[in-house]
C-alpha cells in the first residue's frame, strides 16, 4: 500500500499548485478512496497531448486507488467559457456537444481504466434546475468576486462587453463539484478561478471543500505557445503513429524534458538518469526516441511504436525514400528553363 508521503510525491509531480496540500494529506490519511473530478468542455472532436497532461494525472489517482469522475461539460459547453481570452468564446450547439462528447469517451480510455472511471454529464443535474434554482445559485456569489477573475477584470477595465451569462459559467462549474461531492478537482492553470469557486460553493452547501490541483499548460511543438489545433503546433492522440513520431522528434532537446515531466509515466529517477547520460555525451536523439516510443505505444501499441521508429530512422538517418511519396511531372513552358 502506498504511503501518504509517497502518494503526495506522485500526485505532486508536474503540478503547478495544490490548494491546499495539507488538506490533501488529511484526506489521504483517512485511507478511503477519494472522488477525483476533472471537467472537459467538448469544444472539439479530437484531443491532443496538451489535454492528456490532466488525464495522465487522473490515471495517477486511479493507480493510487481513487475514483475518477470524468465530467463532460455538455451543459457548460453551450455557454462558452472565455477563460484566457479577451472576448467571449462562441457557445456550442447541442449537436456539436453531443457529437464531440462521443469521441471524448472513446479517446480517454487510451489512458484511463474504464473500470475505474465514472463518465458524467453536467446536464444531468443542470437540466433539472429551474429558473428559481439558478437565481438562488447566482445569489451565492457577488459581481465583485467575479471581477477578480483576470480576464473579466481586464475586459471590464478596457470597456469590453461581458455578457451576464458568462458569470454563470464559473458558478455552474463550481456547482458541479457540489453535485458530484468532489474531494479533489483538477484543472489547467487557466481554470484556477473556476476551481476555487467550486471550493467556496461546497463550503456554502455544507460540504468539505475540495482540494484544487492546477496543471501546467503544455507548450506546443514550437516550444513557445500552448499546444493548440488552431495554432497547428499540436500532436493529436488520434494521429497516425508515424506522424506522432516525427512530430515528437521535431521538438527541441530542451522541450523534451518538459514533455518527459508532463507526459511520461517513467519514474523521475529514470528521467534524471537520462539527463545524466546526455551530460556524459549520449546523443539526445536516442533519449527522444524513448519518449516518442512511450507515447505512441500508449495511443497505438508496441508494434506501431517500433515500426514508427524504424521508419523514421530509414527516412532521416539512412536516406531511404518513403514508399508513399507523391510523384509529379513538371513541364517547362516555352522560353523557360526546365528543372
Amino acid at each position: 500500500m502506498t504511503s501518504v508521503a509517497d502518494a503526495l510525491v506522485q500526485i505532486g509531480r508536474g503540478t503547478d499548485e495544490i490548494l491546499l496540500e495539507q488538506d490533501l494529506a488529511d484526506k489521504l490519511k483517512r485511507g478511503k478512496p477519494l472522488r477525483i473530478k476533472a471537467g472537459f468542455d467538448p469544444t472539439a472532436p479530437d484531443l491532443h497531448l496538451g489535454h492528456t497532461v490532466l488525464i495522465n494525472k487522473l490515471r495517477v489517482f486511479q493507480d493510487l486507488g481513487h475514483e475518477v469522475m470524468f465530467l463532460i461539460g455538455d451543459f457548460t459547453g453551450m455557454i462558452g467559457d472565455p477563460t484566457g481570452k479577451s472576448a467571449t468564446r462562441p457557445p456550442l450547439t447541442r449537436d456539436d456537444v453531443i457529437e464531440n462528447a462521443k469521441t471524448y469517451e472513446q479517446q480517454i480510455f487510451k489512458i484511463l481504466d474504464p473500470e475505474k472511471t465514472l463518465v458524467m454529464f453536467n446536464s444531468s443535474w443542470m437540466g433539472e434546475m429551474n429558473s428559481a434554482d439558478l437565481i438562488q445559485l447566482a445569489a451565492r456569489h457577488t459581481v465583485a468576486r467575479m471581477l477578480e477573475r483576470d480576464d473579466f477584470s481586464k475586459r471590464y477595465k478596457s470597456g469590453q462587453s461581458i455578457s451576464i451569462h458568462e458569470f454563470l459559467y464559473p458558478l455552474i462549474q463550481g456547482y458541479d463539484s457540489v453535485a458530484m461531492k468532489a474531494d479533489v478537482e483538477l484543472g489547467g492553470t487557466d481554470q484556477k478561478f473556476n476551481l476555487l469557486v467550486g471550493r467556496e460553493l461546497q463550503k456554502q452547501y455544507g460540504q468539505e471543500p475540495q482540494v484544487v490541483i492546477t496543471m501546467p499548460i503544455l507548450e506546443g511543438l514550437d516550444g513557445v505557445q500552448k499546444m493548440s489545433k488552431s495554432l497547428g503546433n499540436y500532436i493529436g492522440i488520434a494521429d497516425p503513429a508515424d506522424d506522432m513520431f516525427g512530430k515528437i522528434m521535431s521538438i527541441s532537446d530542451e522541450l523534451m524534458w518538459r514533455y518527459f515531466e508532463l507526459l511520461s509515466f517513467r519514474p523521475v529517477a529514470q528521467i534524471e538518469g537520462f539527463q545524466q547520460q546526455i551530460s556524459e555525451g549520449k546523443n539526445p536523439r536516442d533519449i527522444k526516441f524513448l519518449l516518442a516510443e512511450e507515447i505512441i505505444e500508449r495511443f497505438h501499441d508496441r508494434d506501431a511504436a517500433e515500426n514508427a521508429r524504424e521508419a523514421f530512422i530509414a527516412r532521416f538517418q539512412k536516406g531511404a525514400m518513403p514508399e508513399d511519396i507523391e510523384q509529379k511531372t513538371v513541364s517547362a513552358n516555352e522560353g523557360q528553363i526546365g528543372i
